[in-house]
């Protein structure tokens, strides 16, 4: 027998055994680490961008302000404390409700586009 004979069969013996073997360890990191990934991208950063936007709602809301609260009420701000909100929703007609229960802010006074004359 041919000593070089013995390779090509040492060889496939070699690569029976590692497909035997399974996945190496880095092989099996790299899967749950792209679903994090995928994960943070999809589901964590649109919540965390969405409730950026909200806090930002809550601290720069101010007296004049309509809203629409979690209830489905809108209403005109009338006065603004740490965790109240005080709302005019009809003629003489007031409704407190907690800051938190504000979620849409619906047009500001300023923002309205006034009437021109022609």
């Amino acid at each position: 027998m041919d000593f070089l004979s013995f390779f090509p069969v040492a060889m496939a013996q070699e690569a029976a055994q590692a497909a035997e073997k399974g996945p190496s360890l880095v092989e099996m990191l790299v899967m749950p680490a792209v679903f994090l990934m995928i994960m943070y991208f999809l589901i964590i950063k649109p919540q965390q961008r969405k409730a950026k936007e909200q806090n930002e709602l809550l601290t720069n809301m101010k007296a004049g302000d309509e809203v629409v609260t979690t209830g489905g009420i809108i209403g005109k701000v009338k006065s603004v404390a740490d965790t109240f909100v005080t709302l005019e929703i009809a003629n003489n007609t007031n409704v407190k409700v907690l800051k938190a229960n504000v979620t849409a802010l619906t047009k500001s006074p300023a923002a309205a586009p006034q009437a021109v004359k022609a």
